[in-house]
């Protein structure tokens, strides 16, 4: 019975750190906008100049802010975490069931039992606005068919709105005899 424990040392370390080894503590990250062609910063010194783009190595277990930029568009911020991965647990329960209690150990501390979330990163951008409102003027309906322009509904009229007089006519005068 000895021999056998001492024989299966070696392959209870082997498989130690099942998640490390398999997943490792590294993933891609990917950043998709509609529309695309958005620059991309974070908070751990990723960059890229224009979505869609990937970053190759990033630790499963970081969180980091993005911000997102794009001319004509409003900026996008927020915050990518992680969370326990279905194969990240799977790797993990297998150091338990086999031994590896030193596995356990690393696989937690490394971080191959996270993912990224969300991974992808899918933004829509919102075009910009002018936050400021709209005046549209608003004219008194007499004031229409003579063409004179009224205060807004909404000012109170120091006089009511009147439509001008039609120009009396000429009157000739008669003809006097020289």
């Amino acid at each position: 019975m000895k021999k056998l424990a001492l024989a299966a040392l070696p392959l209870a370390m082997s498989v130690g750190a099942c998640a490390t080894v398999t997943r490792g503590m590294h993933e891609s990250f990917t950043v998709e906008t509609e529309p695309s062609g958005a620059m991309v910063e974070t908070s751990n010194g990723l960059h890229c100049d224009a979505t869609p783009c990937t970053f190759a190595r990033v630790e499963r277990k970081a969180e980091f802010t993005v911000t997102i930029t794009k001319a004509g568009y409003r900026t996008w911020t927020g915050n990518v975490t992680h969370h326990t991965a279905g194969a990240g647990a799977a790797g993990m329960a297998g150091n338990v069931l086999v031994g590896g209690l030193i596995g356990v150990g690393v696989d937690a501390t490394s971080g191959a039992t996270q993912d990224l979330t969300p991974n992808p990163l899918h933004v829509a951008l919102e075009l910009e606005q002018d936050d400021t409102p709209a005046v549209t003027p608003t004219v008194a309906a007499g004031a229409v068919a003579s063409g004179a322009a009224a205060a807004p509904a909404s000012a109170p009229s120091a006089a009511p709105a009147t439509t001008p007089a039609a120009a009396p006519a000429a009157v000739a005068a008669p003809a006097t005899p020289h």
